[in-house]
């Protein structure tokens, strides 16, 4: 019984997780997927399942894209803590850091900064906020957990969309061998 049980949760559990992609119908048996209601003529259910097959591809390009930004994101808060964790140690010297920033694509700006205990840092839509260093090591350092995370999440569910692509595409090919079948 307990091991029902803990398959059960197991099967809930990936349920879960891809919540957002359905599951793709495996046909083993064309002719009793055919009596079932809804599936009235082999047209009718080749259609849905190319629809169902150009849902999946939607979805890949959208989580493809996800993932590009994600993987992009995630160095530049590695890089951003770096800064922080160097900012840090000079926090207590009083001589001033000398830098290069970035003013545009490939133009950069020698700049001499005094040992601060605050930073500005950009949260998107052209927004920008004071944090001290410590609060500011800690927010980013919880948006790269969180970036790492839902990029492994991510990665899960383009697996799973992969299976999905692949479960179709062989009940599209038998369908469409059914149906010429069935024309000969």
């Amino acid at each position: 019984m307990a091991t029902t049980i803990d398959s059960c949760n197991a099967v809930q559990a990936t349920k879960k997780k891809h919540l957002g992609i359905p599951e793709a119908i495996f046909v083993e048996d064309v002719e009793s997927f055919m009596k079932q209601p809804g599936n009235d003529t082999a047209d009718a259910v080749l259609r849905k399942l190319d629809e169902q097959y150009q849902k999946y591809k939607y979805m890949e390009l959208n989580l493809a894209q996800k993932k590009q930004r994600l993987k992009s994101q995630i160095p530049q808060i590695k890089q951003t803590l770096e800064i922080l964790r160097h900012m840090q140690k000079k926090k207590e010297t009083t001589d001033p850091m000398e830098t290069h920033f970035l003013l545009a694509d490939n133009v950069y700006c020698k700049a001499s900064v005094p040992p601060t205990d605050k930073v500005c840092l950009w949260l998107g839509a052209n927004v920008m906020l004071e944090y001290d260093i410590d609060e500011a090591q800690s927010l980013l350092e919880k948006n790269l957990a969180t970036a790492s995370r839902n990029l492994d999440s991510l990665e899960e569910d383009l697996d799973f969309l992969r299976d999905q692509f692949t479960t179709t595409e062989v009940s599209l090919e038998s369908g469409e061998k059914s149906v010429i079948q069935c024309l000969k």
